[in-house]
């Protein structure tokens, strides 16, 4: 079977480990973008529940000024908690040391949803230094002291209904005061919407550009180390090529006849000296089985029913030895020839065989000829007594 040449593991990530590391870095740069973008979202959600809690705890009190109705009451206490959940937030995670348990209780008591408790926390944490969040929060407690004097109000206006207090004069008076709340808080609520929202948008921005930045920063780090590679690919290449046009060189300069196959038999190189040899043109044998070349004539030892192939694999016809072979070839002819043959390894499977062929016709003439001189007189051309 053909062998197949595969980069190593330790090898493939020493190539890959920059590409790597770009698509990881983005990845958790975009995770944070995403994650810190919808901190922004839950705390809008936030502002928009503290307003809305804001104006229905004045609507509330309003009412029960008016009617001193218990169920009126009870409303109010119910839409206060919001925005004194929000301030007690505030107010623990200013704390050296802040007890992130009771923030998230107090997020909750803010009518935050469960799965934004966690981001509102962080990104206040992490970013209410910023020039933005410090304007928001700046409205945002202006806002809790007109609700803080909402509530002194509250109990005020039920203290006066529970000891029948409440005369037209005073309910006036809590009125009046309820309107003054009401035009101090209705601007600190707008302000504070606007530098949240003019902080989330300017975010936005910053984390656009950023992550703009880092992508083209790490598609240059990219473009250089693949640069890198295919130069030395090219260099690899280069060499490669320089080595094989040597090989070439050499392998058509040398006297003996030299081919190659694969594992099929199939050949895959002649020299021109395997041209002579054989009688066939390089271009028209490459591909053809081994056999439409020649076959193999035993002189001496009989034939151990193998073919040319099976005995090169079997390392019959290694180095450092004499193989003397008889060929014939395809016209008929037959030439004497000494054959060495050698399997192709690569990445430890046989990929195919080497088979040199040395030309022993001028060698055996020349013994021949020795023989005849010996034997004969070189005057008369006669046999000698000897």
């Amino acid at each position: 079977m053909k062998g197949y040449r595969t980069l190593e593991a330790p090898r493939l990530l020493g190539i890959i480990w920059p590409f790597i590391a770009v698509v990881v870095f983005q990845v958790l740069l975009g995770s944070l973008s995403l994650y810190a973008l919808s901190a922004v979202r839950a705390y809008v959600a936030g502002e928009s529940l503290w307003s809305k809690a804001q104006k229905d705890a004045i609507y509330y009190l309003n009412l029960y000024a008016d009617s001193g109705d218990e169920r009126t009451y009870e409303r109010y206490r119910q839409v206060i908690t919001v925005p004194q959940g929000d301030h007690l937030l505030r107010e623990v995670l200013d704390q050296p040391d802040p007890d992130l348990e009771a923030a998230r209780q107090a997020v909750l008591q803010g009518g935050n949803h469960p799965d934004d408790v966690d981001r509102i926390i962080w990104f206040y944490r992490n970013f209410h230094q910023i020039s933005y969040m410090q304007t928001a929060i700046a409205y945002w407690n202006i806002g809790d002291d007109y609700l803080n004097k909402l509530d002194v109000l509250a109990n005020e206006v039920r203290d006066g209904f529970a000891k029948g207090q409440a005369t037209p004069e005073r309910v006036g008076d809590w009125r009046a005061r309820i309107v003054f709340i009401n035009e101090g808080v209705t601007p600190a609520a707008k302000a504070f919407s606007d530098a949240l929202g003019e902080g989330s948008r300017m975010l936005l921005r910053v984390l656009l550009i950023t992550n703009l930045l880092t992508a083209l920063f790490l598609i240059t780090i990219a473009w250089r180390r693949s640069s890198k590679l295919l130069a030395q690919r090219q260099a690899f290449a280069s060499a490669l090529q320089e080595e094989k046009e040597r090989a070439q060189i050499t392998l058509q300069a040398i006297g003996d006849a030299v081919i190659t196959t694969d594992v099929d038999g199939c050949i895959g190189y002649m020299n021109p000296a395997a041209e002579q040899l054989t009688h066939w043109q390089a271009g028209q044998a490459v591909g053809l089985p081994l056999t439409a070349l020649f076959s193999l004539v035993e002189e001496q030892a009989e034939s151990d029913g193998r073919g040319l192939l099976e005995q090169v694999l079997s390392g019959n016809l290694k180095g450092g030895a004499e193989h003397a072979r008889l060929i014939q070839r395809l016209d008929g002819t037959t030439v004497s020839i000494n054959l060495v043959g050698s399997p192709i390894i690569n990445d430890g499977q046989v990929a195919g065989i080497v088979l040199v062929l040395h030309d022993m016709t001028q060698e055996r003439q020349y013994i021949a000829n020795l023989s005849w001189q010996a034997t004969h007189d070189a005057l008369t051309g006669l046999a000698n007594r000897r």
